[in-house]
């Protein structure tokens, strides 16, 4: 049937968190069908939660737009290169043969459908003289803005992340809402260039299985399109869902935006003692009832769990051929593989490759209890402190925190430490380890203790998703700077985790997190 622009227009907005120009795509709907852009940047592995989008671009097509999926690969590699020059091309291959996989999956006709790569015209002459154009209108403050909350934020920024949001004006896209400071900032500069006013269409950024933003980069958070049914359970099992919470909840969220979209219901199954399987028409009658306690977390994730296998197995059996196997190693390589000779080893082989040498997993990290904090005797700016980190007597450390956090909230507080720096005379008293906390800089300068886990027990190690094995030094090398250079990728998200390169740190227990400073260094 015929929609009329009015049903066209509740099908393209609906589940989107915001829209940006509403009044215009009313009125081109009036007068012809839309043009829309999807674009994606090929860095990590797509998850589950690329089934949102998904889900809208099958929306668009059955309200009769004209679709374009872009591939921003030049985008990748400005994002701090997370993705490598030389595996550019690898990743836009398996971008598309994925993506095309997870339409498939959910019955959206290819054919309807154009897929471009981002080099193949952001190259060109014609773009490239608007970039310099744009260029010469944007302040540095407003690039930095505007790519705050999609370009890597690192001590020492590389000119490409400020080169990222330029590149991102010119595209008439779908995103996520990730991307609404590129977009007023789209609405403040493009007219300069003689283009009219886009509509902005911005996604929701589903909570991942931890309870933040799904990432690419972060294990735990996400389920890959290519998990086994094994993997896919243990990895709901452990999702963040308690009960009766529906903030952040990852669980609760995919059924929202990507299970109600494709099939207009969802299916709770549960033994016929608590009242047997119960079929939803509308999401927020499932969302009741889980705030109720009416579903139980487990069913819940039990229920995802079978909905989710039914999504994957079509893109599972397509990625057996041998040919995407081949293409899914050679986009993604394996670093563990990485060991020995080539550039960046040790002379004499077998040595190490210069990222394995710049392991996270190189740090001694523990859970500490503050057991005593007093002044320094000779120093007004330093605490002299008794920590407990899983030895048979505390160590003594010694930390600037006198103007920033107050003696009473240290003592018996659980912090945690870094232990295997060389021991350092401060006022004459030796530190036998650090502390780390999160700070921002500015006036004045604000630094907070990071926090473990709740339950957490003195001497319990941190560790980097992904690098759980790694051996710790037993002392670092002050002259090698390995802490100076693992440092620099030592960050807070934003919604306050700690991370090492958009990984998180963790104990066994949980996240490591801080309670207000998102963005802030560690250090």
């Amino acid at each position: 049937l015929e929609l009329s622009p009015d049903e066209k227009y509740d099908l393209i907005t609906r589940n989107l968190q915001e829209v940006l120009g509403e009044e215009k795509l009313k009125q081109i709907l009036q007068e012809r069908e839309l043009k829309v852009y999807w674009g994606t940047a090929t860095t990590g592995k797509p998850h589950v939660a690329y089934f949102v989008p998904m889900s809208k671009i099958a929306d668009f097509l059955k309200a009769g737009c004209e679709v374009t999926i872009l591939f921003a690969d030049l985008h990748a590699y400005l994002d701090n290169m997370k993705a490598p020059w030389e595996l550019l091309e690898l990743r836009v291959k398996y971008y598309e043969q994925v993506i095309k996989a997870m339409l498939e999956s959910i019955g959206v006709p290819l054919d309807k459908l154009k897929f471009v790569k981002g080099t193949d015209y952001q190259l060109s002459r014609e773009y490239t003289l608007d970039v310099y154009r744009l260029s010469s209108m944007v302040t540095e403050h407003d690039a930095k803005k505007a790519g705050a909350e999609v370009v890597k934020q690192v001590e020492h920024p590389l000119l490409s992340g400020l080169l990222y949001p330029g590149l991102q004006l010119s595209l008439s896209t779908v995103w996520g809402v990730d991307q609404r400071k590129i977009f007023t900032l789209a609405e403040k500069y493009l007219p300069s260039l003689g283009f009219a006013k886009r509509s902005h269409l911005m996604n929701p950024m589903v909570p991942g299985l931890t309870g933040a933003k799904m990432s690419s980069s972060e294990e735990e958070s996400k389920i890959d399109l290519l998990d086994s049914k094994e993997d896919v359970k243990k990895k709901l099992k452990k999702a963040f869902c308690e009960p009766g919470n529906i903030q952040n909840n990852g669980v609760l969220s995919f059924v929202k935006y990507v299970l109600f979209p494709l099939h207009g219901e969802f299916c709770v199954k549960r033994d016929p003692k608590w009242g047997g399987d119960k079929v939803y028409t509308v999401f927020e009658e499932v969302e009741k009832d889980f705030g109720a306690e009416l579903v139980h977390p487990g069913d819940l994730k039990a229920s995802v769990e079978v909905a989710l296998n039914k999504l994957m197995e079509p893109i599972r059996k397509k990625f057996e051929m041998p040919e995407l196997r081949k293409l899914t190693n050679s986009a993604y390589p394996d670093p563990s593989k990485n060991k020995s000779g080539g550039k960046g080893t040790k002379a004499g082989g077998g040595g190490v490759a210069e990222d394995d040498q710049l392991a996270p997993s190189r740090l001694d990290i523990r859970v500490g209890k503050v057991v005593s904090v007093e002044k320094h005797p000779d120093a007004d700016s330093l605490y002299l402190e008794k920590i407990d980190v899983g030895e048979p007597e505390p160590r003594t450390v010694v930390s600037g925190l006198v103007a920033y956090v107050a003696q009473e909230d240290l003592q018996d507080r659980m912090v945690l430490v870094l232990c295997n720096l060389k021991p350092q005379k401060m006022r004459g008293i030796e530190s036998q380890a650090m502390l780390l906390c999160a700070s921002i800089e500015g006036e004045p300068r604000q630094v907070e203790p990071l926090d473990p886990p709740e339950d957490s027990s003195p001497g319990e190690r941190v560790f980097v998703e992904g690098y759980e094995t790694g051996k710790p030094d037993e002392r670092l090398n002050p002259k090698k700077k390995v802490w100076e250079k693992l440092q620099v990728d030592l960050k807070v998200s934003d919604v306050c985790v700690a991370q090492w390169k958009d990984k998180q740190l963790m104990t066994k227990l949980g996240q490591i997190t801080c309670k207000t400073l998102k963005g802030g260094n560690i250090s």
